[in-house]
């Protein structure tokens, strides 16, 4: 297994520093990144794993809502608290604080439910997208720059990420547009646990998803001055997925004013059942000339 993925699996992994003293609590450690902030997406999948422990095995996760409170630290390891706030007949709901050094990070509420049939219908997944394996990785793009931050995304994620049809992790090229698209997958197999896949869904769904917003303004990543925070996420997962399989994620962002800008995101399956949807509202500030 790569470095990068086994890390993903250790972060996962929390040890349940509650079960002395009967408290739902548990700990988990940072990934390093080269800025030293906390990546949002791995306390989001991590506040995911500690509910999910509190919860039955046959309850999955259906929907979840986080507001990134403080920049996490790298350095330092991550305390969950959950809250069992309801079980009912067929839906558990459990809220998770993520804290270090006493004060909150992330705050999350999460519903579980049992396995049930119902209506299903789904919106198509979009047509006309070329296959992954014809499109070049991160890696393509970004092997010759010597920056920290391209180097970790280049070959330090432990996602395989292609942009449709370009990144803008440089330059934004073609039309100015508020959508875009990418398939992804981790860089290796995962076990089986189901739990695992859908925490790890929810790790790799806060990746490119403002990209959307800033495309839209011809703002890439390397635009000097820019800066850009998660403030909140959301996401439902409607079927089931493994995260090791190629998986498309669409974004769109309806709306930017007021510094911040709101992305909205569909991920397939690569035979087109929809898996999941997100919605996040960042913060995006670039300086004026």
């Amino acid at each position: 297994m790569t470095e990068p993925l086994a890390s993903l699996l250790t972060a996962l992994d929390l040890t349940d520093t509650g079960a002395r003293t009967s408290e739902d609590i548990f700990t988990g450690p940072s990934q390093w990144m080269p800025l030293g902030r906390v990546f949002g997406g791995q306390v989001l999948a991590q506040s995911i794993v500690a509910a999910s422990r509190t919860v039955a095995d046959e309850r999955a996760i259906h929907s979840m809502h986080g507001y990134f409170l403080r920049p996490g630290d790298v350095n330092l390891p991550i305390t969950f608290s959950v809250d069992r706030i309801h079980d009912g007949r067929s839906f558990s709901t459990r809220r998770t604080q993520a804290y270090q050094s006493g004060q909150p990070i992330l705050s999350m509420i999460a519903s579980f439910q049992d396995e049930d049939e119902g209506l299903d219908h789904q919106v198509e997944m979009p047509s006309d997208i070329p296959d992954p394996d014809t499109l070049p990785n991160s890696a393509d793009s970004l092997e010759d720059v010597e920056h920290p931050v391209a180097q970790y995304w280049a070959s330090k994620r432990p996602f395989d990420i292609r942009h449709i049809t370009s990144p803008i992790y440089l330059k934004v090229e073609g039309e100015h547009v508020a959508h875009q698209a990418v398939w992804f997958r981790s860089i290796g197999s995962l076990p089986d646990d189901p739990d695992l896949h859908r925490a790890a869904l929810a790790y790799a769904s806060d990746y490119t998803i403002m990209e959307s917003v800033m495309r839209r303004h011809g703002v890439a990543w390397a635009t000097p001055g820019l800066k850009a925070a998660s403030l909140d996420h959301a996401m439902w997962w409607h079927r089931p997925a493994r995260v090791d399989e190629w998986l498309l994620y669409a974004q769109e962002s309806p709306s930017a004013s007021g510094g911040r800008g709101l992305a909205l995101g569909r991920i397939y399956s690569r035979d087109g059942r929809l898996v999941a949807s997100v919605a996040q509202e960042a913060m995006v500030r670039v300086p004026t000339p």
